[in-house]
């Protein structure tokens, strides 16, 4: 299994963004939110392209998690 962060985790240090999102701005806002690194890490790993909601980011970490 992975240690990647859950959903939740994530949309914690993403509180209060904007949507559309792309990853460079969710990457930034997480940091500036005080992410930790499995967070950060998480985020970098995602598509590069924009996102239109919390849903859209958490699929997209949690089909990152899922690469073998």
């Amino acid at each position: 299994m992975s240690n990647s962060p859950n959903p939740i985790q994530i949309q914690k240090f993403l509180g209060g963004i904007d949507y559309p999102a792309s990853r460079a701005k969710l990457v930034s806002k997480a940091e500036d939110s005080g992410a930790d690194e499995p967070v950060l890490e998480a985020l970098r790993n995602i598509p590069d392209r924009e996102f239109n909601g919390p849903n859209a980011v958490s699929q997209a970490v949690s089909e990152g998690s899922k690469d073998v």
